[in-house]
């Protein structure tokens, strides 16, 4: 974007805010025309041949015993005589009303009689089918005696040859069976047994589409050929029979079928195609069927077998007759419903963040019109459907997730936005010129340490003594080790280095770290105006106070705070992928942040201004983050907060993967705590800005998403087996469901990549493996989140930095034996999906898919355990 347009921007935010929130608007609404472009196949004028004809209203169903009364099939009968003179039913003691009723509106029936291995009912059936059949000769024109019999291999052919010979004797009118064309090729004896064959005919459950190539509307339908081609076959094997078509159809909605897709689009070309080409050659034919039976829904048909009407279970005509077809006649008002719901915001982004350059404006504010998209389009989905109360309780469960998961996407996809499109960062730390020595300000430097291994800190004190920086001094506070050998060592080094560092031994000591940090405030000279704080593991650049302590100049400024960076781990594969793991948030996260005053200070190479510090209170011992929550006191106190992202210290990554999982637990349980016992200063309006309150608030979302990975983990386990031990009580997710969760899963790992590649100094090998690190810690992560909700405390556990000895192979997995049976779970769901479902619907397909998306984060961590073992027994 050139320097004129970025000052007219500038000049005139309003403006340029709404020009864009209307182009993405219109955008928004062109895509929704476009999805729903009229299709047009050839209209039909004529009469229709027949409609396999079931009467049950919308609620109904005969498994409830709930069935039409008399005005209902009646004001039916009346509705298809409108459009056709024949229809065919397909049971004689259910609604036998409808033969008398037919006859009063003067049409023509052809009667069947239910058939299956009830034997007793089979005969009740076979006597009221002859009995009806004798008393409207006239209405009941031909009779059919059982339906797909032999397809559900019910009874044995010669069963069914012997009923159709009985009920031919015994009635005037022509007697048949209806089967698959296929069963009449391989039961031709069946011909000499009936006056006229009658065959099914369904493209659909072939998985034929209905037109092969979509980019050719002028192609004859796919579908409509294998059709014909079928009943030409069945024709030229009995020359003699008059063949009847007693279903044919597709559905408008329900689960794909290989290459068949339900749509109303799709239903009304097959359809219309279908009855100009049987009124061409003269085709007997009932259309399945003529209204949708909610009721039939998980009938071996899955989610599908409700939605092969004509009519809509309101008796609302699907589909106009003549003319082009819409999929969905509603889209205009949705379209209009997302935008308008989107514009608002959009307008208040663009103009909010006018100094972004236009490309990330046009990204959020597309980013806003996507989620407000899928909220309509989530909202008004399910009303496509006939869902029963167990649905929409469900629907109503997880809405709420649907809208969480929208949310972590524009928190996500603000970080990318400003990341990646900012002209450049308004708060930016950086070194500075140093003092001189009389104008240094006096910094006390903190080290508390719990059973460190003495050599390491050590090397830590070696640094600081090397700091090129006159007025300080170094406590080292370590709390409850019980060794001797251990912390005695540390307190001879110091006694070497002199008066400058003093070592305090404390057993036993409350607080953990916190504790220890307290009892070092209480004993820092006080002459001290700062208070530095380091791990016990970092060494330290000479320059660090001198470059930075200048800032405390600033009185508004509380904290100077510098990246945790690592060393020694370039050589060491799980010690490099942790390392470049936690480089990304200090790359990223801490400068989108500090953008708004509101980083997350750490307890390492961190330096608080002494009287802030003690005049909030101290570091906080009711959380395992004092750290993060003293950040967020002082910003509560109206301080400043200055992030300068200069490497100024390293220590060592995590020894092994349990240390690294154990923190990362710490971390999002502590997160946790400070959550709970600050929530009124991030809800309420106060001394925190809105941009503080945002950043602690919604900070924390991306693990708030690993808590509801596990819980949905969990759900998807139990539904899957669900599935495949009782497909007739549980049914294959909506898309409505899916297709958020897959978008999100995409759109979280793209973000998380472009972003690494643009912020973090690593390789795409070092990439890649710092996101198999950090995708490792989310069961970790899920854990603390749920435990730091649900529980007051949890002890504190000192992150280990040194290798532990003697660990076997099968001691490594140890740390991660939930993961492991979450992967081998998930794996093992797959398979039954796949043994059971096949990739035959696309919402098995996609579902199928999401479990093995689910187990990533569960293979990453059994990966990572292992990774770190053999490496630990490289460096050994």
């Amino acid at each position: 974007m050139s320097t004129t347009a970025a000052s007219h921007n500038s000049r005139f935010p309003l403006l340029s805010a709404l020009v864009i929130a209307l182009l993405v608007a219109a955008l928004n609404v062109a895509l929704w025309w476009y999805g729903n472009l009229p299709r047009g196949p050839n209209d039909w004028h004529g009469e229709i041949s027949g409609f396999s004809l079931s009467v049950f209203q919308r609620y109904q169903s005969p498994f409830k015993q709930d069935y039409p009364n008399d005005s209902q099939i009646a004001a039916d009968l009346k509705l298809l005589h409108k459009y056709t003179g024949k229809v065919r039913t397909y049971t004689m003691q259910q609604n036998p009303q409808i033969y008398r009723l037919a006859r009063n509106e003067g049409l023509k029936v052809t009667a069947g009689a239910e058939i299956d291995k009830r034997l007793e009912n089979n005969e009740r059936e076979i006597e009221a089918l002859i009995a009806k059949a004798r008393e409207y000769p006239d209405t009941i024109t031909r009779v059919i005696v059982g339906n797909e019999v032999l397809f559900r291999n019910d009874l044995p052919p010669e069963q069914m040859m012997a009923y159709l010979d009985r009920v031919r004797a015994a009635v005037r009118q022509p007697v048949s069976i209806a089967e698959p064309d296929y069963i009449w090729l391989k039961y031709p004896e069946l011909a000499e047994h009936v006056d006229f064959i009658t065959i099914h005919l369904f493209p659909f459950w072939n998985g034929i589409p209905v037109v092969a190539n979509v980019l050719d509307p002028r192609q004859r339908p796919a579908a409509l050929n294998a059709a014909l081609g079928s009943y030409d076959h069945v024709q030229q094997l009995f020359p003699t029979k008059h063949i009847v078509v007693g279903e044919i159809g597709w559905p408008s909605n329900g689960d794909r079928h290989i290459r068949a897709d339900p749509s109303i689009s799709n239903q009304a070309i097959f359809i219309r195609e279908w009855l100009l080409a049987a009124q061409q050659r003269n085709i007997d034919y009932f259309l399945l069927e003529a209204f949708d039976q909610p009721w039939k829904e998980g009938l071996g048909e899955g989610r599908t077998g409700a939605y092969w009407g004509m009519f809509n279970a309101d008796r609302q005509l699907k589909y106009p007759l003549t003319g082009p077809v819409t999929e969905d006649t509603g889209w205009p008002w949705k379209a209009l419903a997302a935008s308008l719901l989107a514009l608002i915001p959009m307008i208040l982004f663009a103009r909010r963040f006018s100094r972004f350059k236009l490309m990330g404006r046009l990204f959020f504010c597309a980013l806003i019109q996507l989620a407000c998209g899928l909220i309509v389009w989530s909202a008004t989905l399910p009303f496509n459907f006939y869902l029963s109360w167990v649905d929409w309780t469900m629907l109503t469960l997880l809405f709420p997730a649907q809208l969480a998961i929208l949310a972590i996407l524009l928190i996500n996809g603000f970080e990318f936005t400003e990341v990646l499109w900012r002209r450049n960062w308004m708060r930016h730390g950086s070194m500075l010129t140093p003092d001189p020595p009389e104008k240094q300000p006096f910094v006390s430097i903190h080290l508390a340490c719990y059973n460190e291994p003495p050599e390491m800190v050590i090397v830590t004190l070696d640094s600081l003594a090397a700091l090129d920086y006159q007025n300080y001094e170094v406590l080292v506070i370590d709390n409850n080790t019980k060794n001797p050998d251990v912390w005695k060592p540390v307190q001879d080094y110091c006694e070497k280095l002199g008066k400058r560092f003093r070592f305090f031994h404390l057993e036993p000591w409350p607080g953990f770290k916190a504790g220890a940090l307290n009892f070092g405030l209480k004993e820092t000279d006080p002459q001290a105006d700062v208070v530095a704080v380091i791990d016990a593991d970092y060494e330290v650049r000479a320059d660090w106070l001198a470059t930075l302590t200048g800032h405390f100049h600033d009185p508004k400024v509380a904290v100077v705070q510098c990246p945790q960076a690592h060393r020694e781990f370039e050589h060491n594969t799980f010690r490099r992928m942790t390392a470049w793991e936690y480089d990304g948030f200090f790359r990223i996260g801490m400068h989108h942040r500090n953008e708004r005053n509101a980083i997350i200070q750490h307890g390492t190479m961190t330096m608080v201004r002494r009287t802030a510090l003690e005049g909030t209170g101290g570091w906080s011992e009711w959380t395992i983050c004092e750290d993060a929550e003293l950040g967020l006191r002082l910003m509560h106190a109206g301080y400043d907060l200055v992030y300068v992202d200069e490497l100024m210290g390293k220590g060592l990554t995590p020894a092994d993967f349990k240390a690294y999982k154990s923190q990362r637990y710490r971390w999002a349980f502590g997160a946790m705590q400070i959550l709970k016992g600050r929530w009124r200063w991030m809800v309420k309006k106060g001394p925190l800005s809105s941009g503080q309150r945002f950043h602690f608030l919604t900070g924390w979302f991306s693990w708030f998403a690993d808590a509801l990975h596990l819980i949905f983990t969990l759900m998807a386990l139990f539904w899957t087996a669900g599935m495949i031990a009782y497909p007739q009580y549980f049914s294959l997710p909506m898309q409505l469901f899916l297709i958020p969760v897959i978008g999100f899963f995409f759109a979280k790992a793209i973000f998380g990549i472009v972003l690494y590649r643009a912020r973090v100094p690593c390789s795409w090998y070092d990439t890649l493996m710092a996101s198999l690190a950090s995708m490792s810690l989310s069961h970790a992560i899920a854990r603390g989140i749920l435990h730091g909700l649900t529980r007051e405390k949890t002890s504190f556990v000192v992150t280990a930095k040194s290798r532990r000895l003697g660990e076997s192979g099968f001691a490594a997995f140890a740390p991660v034996r939930e993961e492991m049976l979450m992967a081998l779970a998930l794996t093992g769901c797959v398979i039954g999906m796949a043994l059971n479902y096949g990739t035959h619907y696309i919402e098995g397909t996609l579902w199928m898919f999401i479990l093995g998306a689910q187990s990533i984060p569960y293979f990453s961590a059994v990966i990572g355990a292992w990774i770190a073992h053999k490496a630990g027994d490289k460096a050994g």
